[in-house]
């Protein structure tokens, strides 16, 4: 029994050590992405950078990128947003260098997914948003596909070759609100929140290895009593 009880007072412990670990891990990511969200915006890498990019030390950069919107390769991805369940709409912008970058230039809802109902800017345009990494292979349980137009997940490397785009970035771009004042797509609707519920656990394992120890040194000195 005391063998029993010491070795689940040392997992309960090295339970609540680990959580404590990935406390200092999400506290450093919250004020990195903070930290991100607050700079200005840089320019969006280019090819030569692209394999470098991480979602660790990349992702919700502030970036900007200047180009021309292919509306012909417009895609819509489910979302489920502040405003209700719609669409994300995204669309490829063309750089004067020769790449492309997908850009998510907001959300539309359900009954307003007709091109017809959004704002299409001709000619230059100059994009800022959030850097993502892209997502590929469709949501849970639900897999793109692309043939029926069906997008579940924003998997950038399956939208450039559904539409033949030989040079994409390996991200896309979340624009910022204000692209056509008070026109649709929505901008500006990514959510930035991690949850952070890891202090919590830490205390709860060692409260649990705390009530693991004493309870079995009160049953242990209750057994020598009872012996004759």
């Amino acid at each position: 029994m005391a063998l029993a009880s010491a070795l689940g007072v040392v997992v309960l412990c090295a339970l609540g050590v680990w959580q404590v670990q990935r406390l200092h891990w999400k506290t450093d990511l919250i004020a990195r992405v903070e930290a991100r969200l607050a700079a200005p915006p840089a320019p969006a890498p280019g090819p030569g950078d692209w394999l470098g990019l991480t979602a660790k030390d990349d992702e919700y950069r502030r970036v900007a990128v200047t180009g021309r919107y292919d509306f012909a390769a417009e895609e819509l991805a489910q979302a489920v947003t502040a405003q209700g369940p719609g669409f994300w709409v995204m669309t490829p912008l063309e750089t004067s260098q020769g790449w492309a970058v997908w850009i998510n230039r907001g959300f539309v809802p359900m009954d307003r997914r007709e091109a017809a109902n959004r704002a299409r800017p001709d000619g230059t345009v100059e994009v800022t948003g959030l850097l993502r990494m892209t997502q590929p292979d469709g949501a849970f349980l639900r897999k793109n596909d692309p043939q029926a137009g069906r997008w579940y997940s924003r998997d950038v490397a399956a939208l450039s070759a559904q539409h033949g785009i030989a040079q994409a970035a390996p991200y896309f771009i979340d624009a910022e609100a204000g692209e056509v004042a008070g026109a649709l797509p929505v901008g500006g609707l990514t959510v930035v929140s991690f949850r952070n519920t890891h202090l919590s656990y830490a205390l709860t394992w060692f409260a649990m290895a705390t009530g693991l120890a004493a309870a079995s040194v009160f049953a242990l000195r209750r057994d020598g009593r009872d012996e004759p």
